[in-house]
């Protein structure tokens, strides 16, 4: 039987439940083991949950899972669940940095319809169940989420354009939730994503208020045959358009 959740219910339970398996994973692994090796548990463990977890609540769904084999039947699915076990490998291996998350998003016959963004290590979960508010601005220079480990080469003109500062952090999720919960003002990436990393963070994002688009300006489309998606922008819904202006300009 169908689980009597609502999708927004459960797509927030079932980010918060993989982050709980992750937690457990990370907790137990040895202090003077392999990165690598605790990298690999955690996706392959929140991975298994999540698939185990969509088959019982929603049988009759289609999953798309950046560690698992891509079921071509998706496409012509009416309801897609798009994950990502692990956002942040890197971070997570890194004990005790914060900076990683899970993503579960639900796409419905064109477009992403539920989803959450659990920052485990937090104990947070955002999510179209329970929609967050927008903060108020702090009224200063504009503060871009950027790449902790990997800023792009364009980075510098972009500050630049906006008087920007940097803040930065690690996994695409919690780069766009922290517009959301209030310690960024923007999050602009361009240089390689795929569907999984933006799905869930782009309809929390979205549903809360905040704009989302692609860096040209463009809707971003979910549940395509090629799921490499690799630009985004997240942002106060005030400064879509300078944004939007700024990166025009780089011709990103």
């Amino acid at each position: 039987m169908t689980d009597p959740r609502t999708d927004h219910q459960l797509a927030a339970d079932l980010a918060r439940e993989a982050g709980e398996v992750l937690l457990g994973i990370r907790g137990d692994f040895p202090a003077d083991g392999e990165p690598a090796q605790l990298k690999s548990a955690g996706d392959l463990g929140s991975h298994e949950y999540l698939m185990a977890a969509l088959a019982t609540a929603r049988p009759g769904d289609a999953v798309l899972s950046e560690e698992g084999a891509d079921d071509r039947a998706r496409l012509s699915a009416e309801r897609v669940w798009i994950v990502d076990p692990l956002d942040g490998t890197r971070e997570f291996s890194e004990r005790p940095r914060d900076d990683w998350a899970v993503h579960v998003a639900l796409w419905e016959a064109g477009s992403l319809v539920a989803g959450a963004v659990a920052i485990p290590a937090r104990g947070v979960v955002h999510s179209t169940a329970e929609p967050d508010s927008i903060p108020a601005s702090t009224g200063g220079k504009i503060r871009l989420a950027v790449s902790r480990s990997r800023p792009p080469a364009w980075l510098p003109a972009l500050v630049a354009a906006l008087d920007a500062e940097l803040v930065p952090m690690g996994s695409a999720g919690v780069k766009a939730m922290s517009v959301l919960d209030g310690s960024a003002d923007a999050y602009v990436h361009a240089g390689g994503q795929y569907e999984w990393d933006s799905a869930a963070p782009v309809i929390v994002a979205a549903t809360a208020g905040l704009f989302t688009s692609r860096v040209d300006g463009s809707p971003l489309v979910y549940n395509q045959e090629n799921v490499l998606l690799p630009d985004l922008i997240v942002c106060r819904p005030e400064l879509a358009e300078q944004v939007l202006a700024a990166v025009a300009d780089l011709g990103l």
